[in-house]
C-alpha cells in the first residue's frame, strides 16, 4: 500500500493548526493538576487589543476549556498564568469570533509571537522548544504545499506525457525534501512530545501483498499488516495523547470502521486497546468511550458490547472513576440485557389465554416465533398490531407463528381489541402477575417484538413490522433453504 508522505503531512498542518474560523469551541471545564507548579504563557498577536482570549486543550473528541481566560493589553500581549501546572498536549489559543491558533503545552513557562493575518510563517518562538518544533515543522509543510499546489493544479490540467513525467517528478522531488526535513527532525528530537504528536498521524507503511501458492496476491495481507501495525506510532501509555486532536479519531477509526460491525469482534478490538493502554487517562476514556458509543447504538445486538463492557471492566474494580451508585445502575441494567442478548435462550414465561388456559412459551411450536409484547391502550400498539396480523396472515403457512403477549394487567381491554381486530394468533396474558416484563425481557415501552427459531433461541429482537419480509427471506433462505416472500 504506497502512499504519498507530502499528502499525509499537509493532511497534518490543516488538521493541527491555523489561524481561522472552525465554528464555536465547547465551554465545558475540567480542573487542572492538584500537584502542581504552576504555569505561565505569555503571547504578542499584532493584531489584538483590548479584548479576551481563553486557552483549550482537546480532550478526546471534544475541545475542552479550562478555567483561563486573560485580556489583551494595547500592544496586543497576553499571559496565562497561574499557580497549577497546565496538563500537557495540544491547546488552542481561542480567539475572538471563534478564531484559534494550536500550540503545544509541553513546558509550563513559554513564550511566542505571531501576527494576526498568518500564525504559521509569523510564528516567532521566544521561549518553549517543543512549540518550536511544532512549528518548524509547519512552517516547512506550508512551504512545500505552496510550492505543490500550482503542480498539482497543472497536471489535473494537461494530459501531455512528457509534461505529466515532468510535474510528477517535481512532486516527488517536494515528497523527499519532506521526507527528508521530517526523518532529521525526528532523529534530533526522539524524546519530543511534538515528534511523537506527529508520528502519531502516520499511517504504517504496508508493504506490497506476498505472492500466494495459487500465484494470486494475498488480497487480504495489506489490511491485515495495516490493522495490526495501527496503533504503532501512537502511545497508548501517554496521557498527552488524550488532548490530541488525532487521538481519538485513530481509537474511532480502528473500532468502527476496521472492525467488523458484530460484537464479538467489537469486544476484541475494545480489548486490545485497552490492554495496550496503561495510561490511567486514556484507559478510562476508551472505556468510557466504547460503552457509551455501543450503549446507543441503533444497530440490533450491540447491547452486548455494553454487557462485555460492564462485566469486564465495570463490575470488577477496574473502571477506577466511577462511584458505587453507577456500579450499581450497570450491574442492574447488564443483568437485565445479558439473559436476552441475541443467541441465547428466550426465558420462559407462563401465560394463559383469553379462555383461561395455561399456555407457556416453551410450549408453543413453530419454525420461527415472533414473540410480540403490546398494550391494548398503546396508540403506536394500535396502528402496528393489524399490520404484523396482516404480514402473519399471509405467512404463517411458512412456519411463522405469533406469541402476542399483552402487558396490560386489566383483560377487558385485551379482549375488545382482539375480538374487534380478529387476531387468530395465540394471544396471551399475564393473568397470575408473576412475569416482570421490564426485567425479564427489558419492556419499558410498546410495541416490542422478539424474533426466536423453533428451539427459542432469540434471532433478533426490537425490529418493526416492515423489516419482518427482508429478515425473514433471509433467514430461511439461509437457514432453511427456501424463500420466504412469495
Amino acid at each position: 500500500m504506497k502512499s504519498n508522505f507530502f499528502l499525509k503531512s499537509f493532511f497534518l498542518l490543516g488538521l493541527l493548526t491555523g489561524l481561522y474560523c472552525r465554528g464555536p469551541v465547547s465551554m465545558a471545564q475540567k480542573q487542572a493538576n492538584p500537584e502542581s507548579k504552576g504555569h505561565d504563557i505569555r503571547f504578542k498577536i499584532n493584531g489584538y487589543k483590548d479584548s479576551s482570549a481563553i486557552i483549550a486543550h482537546y480532550y478526546g473528541d471534544n475541545q475542552y476549556i479550562p478555567k483561563d481566560t486573560a485580556k489583551f493589553d494595547s500592544k496586543g500581549n497576553l499571559r496565562f498564568k497561574g499557580n497549577k501546572d497546565l496538563p500537557e498536549g495540544v491547546y488552542l489559543l481561542v480567539l475572538p469570533k471563534n478564531r484559534y491558533v494550536e500550540f503545544l503545552i509541553g513546558e509550563q513557562f513559554q513564550s511566542m509571537e505571531f501576527d494576526s493575518s498568518d500564525a504559521i510563517s509569523t510564528m516567532k518562538i521566544k521561549e518553549g522548544k517543543e512549540n518550536q518544533i511544532f512549528y518548524d515543522y509547519q512552517k516547512l509543510m506550508a512551504s512545500k504545499s505552496k510550492e505543490a499546489g500550482p503542480l498539482r493544479q497543472a497536471l489535473n490540467k494537461t494530459k501531455n506525457p512528457d509534461s505529466v513525467a515532468a510535474l510528477k517528478t517535481k512532486l516527488e522531488q517536494l515528497d523527499k525534501e519532506v521526507k527528508s526535513f521530517r526523518d532529521k527532525l525526528f532523529a534530533e528530537n526522539p524524546k519530543s512530545f511534538a515528534v511523537k504528536l506527529f508520528k502519531t498521524a502516520l499511517d504504517p507503511d504496508v508493504p506490497d501483498a506476498p505472492v500466494l501458492s495459487n500465484g494470486r496476491k494475498d488480497s487480504l495481507f495489506q489490511f491485515r499488516f495495516y490493522k495490526a501495525h495501527f496503533f504503532d506510532n501512537l502511545d497508548l501509555t501517554d496521557d498527552r495523547m488524550i488532548r490530541t486532536p488525532v487521538f481519538h479519531n485513530k481509537i474511532e477509526q480502528y473500532v468502527t470502521k476496521m472492525t467488523l460491525q458484530i460484537p464479538d469482534s467489537i469486544n476484541t478490538a475494545a480489548d486490545y486497546i485497552l490492554n495496550r493502554a496503561k495510561s490511567k487517562e486514556i484507559f478510562k476514556y476508551v472505556v468510557w468511550w466504547v460503552t457509551n458509543h455501543y450503549e446507543k447504538s441503533q444497530i440490533m445486538g450491540m447491547d452486548a458490547v455494553f454487557v462485555h463492557m460492564a462485566k469486564n471492566y465495570y463490575l470488577n474494580g477496574k473502571a477506577f472513576w466511577v462511584d458505587s451508585s453507577t456500579v450499581t445502575k450497570i450491574r442492574d441494567r447488564a443483568k437485565i440485557l445479558e439473559p436476552i442478548l441475541i443467541g441465547k435462550t428466550a426465558p420462559n414465561m407462563y401465560l394463559t389465554d383469553s379462555s383461561g388456559k395455561l399456555s407457556p412459551l416453551y410450549g408453543f411450536k413453530s419454525k420461527c416465533t415472533v414473540l410480540y409484547f403490546w398494550d391494548p391502550n398503546c396508540g403506536h400498539c394500535q396502528k402496528e398490531t393489524p399490520k404484523l396480523h396482516e404480514y402473519w396472515e399471509k405467512n404463517k403457512q411458512k412456519g411463522i407463528g405469533v406469541y402476542a403477549v399483552s402487558i396490560d394487567r386489566k383483560p377487558d381491554d385485551w379482549k375488545k381489541f382482539v375480538r374487534e381486530k380478529g387476531l387468530k394468533w395465540t394471544n396471551v396474558w399475564d393473568s397470575q402477575v408473576v412475569t416482570d416484563f421490564k426485567n425479564v425481557y427489558d419492556i419499558y415501552s410498546t410495541p416490542v417484538m422478539y424474533i426466536l427459531d423453533e428451539n427459542k433461541k432469540i434471532l433478533a429482537k426490537r425490529i418493526g413490522v416492515e423489516q419482518l419480509p427482508d429478515f425473514f427471506d433471509n433467514y430461511f433462505r439461509d437457514k432453511l433453504g427456501g424463500a420466504v416472500r412469495e
